[in-house]
């Protein structure tokens, strides 16, 4: 059996939350009205649950949620207008090539790949 983990992301927008992450190429296999099961082909997987009123400020969303793609740059043009950093996708110290974006609930989705 395969090991894996699958964020569940809550939101107050399903919808929205939705096309958002369509845009990072996801789409919905499955739609359970308040739950619904997003996947990108390649073996990633996100559950959209609703969760009214969350955040209650869109600020204090704690959450991250890092996503490691092949084409960070063609993920970037997805997305340009969201790109929280100025300039990115750019090298990190860290050893990665990526960028970051919020998504409707405020959740920082990092979106790059190791560099080497």
């Amino acid at each position: 059996m395969e090991h894996r983990a699958v964020a569940i992301i809550p939101s107050s927008n399903l919808d929205a939350s939705e096309a958002f992450y369509r845009r990072l190429k996801f789409t919905v296999v499955s739609d359970y009205g308040h739950y619904r099961i997003l996947e990108d082909g390649r073996g990633s997987h996100l559950h959209l649950t609703y969760a009214a009123g969350w955040p209650k400020n869109i600020e204090d969303n704690p959450f991250g949620l890092y996503l490691y793609v092949e084409d960070v740059d063609a993920m970037a043009d997805a997305v340009r207008e969201h790109i929280i950093e100025e300039g990115a996708p750019h090298p990190k110290p860290w050893g990665t090539y990526e960028f970051a974006v919020s998504d409707p609930s405020g959740l920082l989705v990092r979106i790059g790949r190791v560099l080497g």
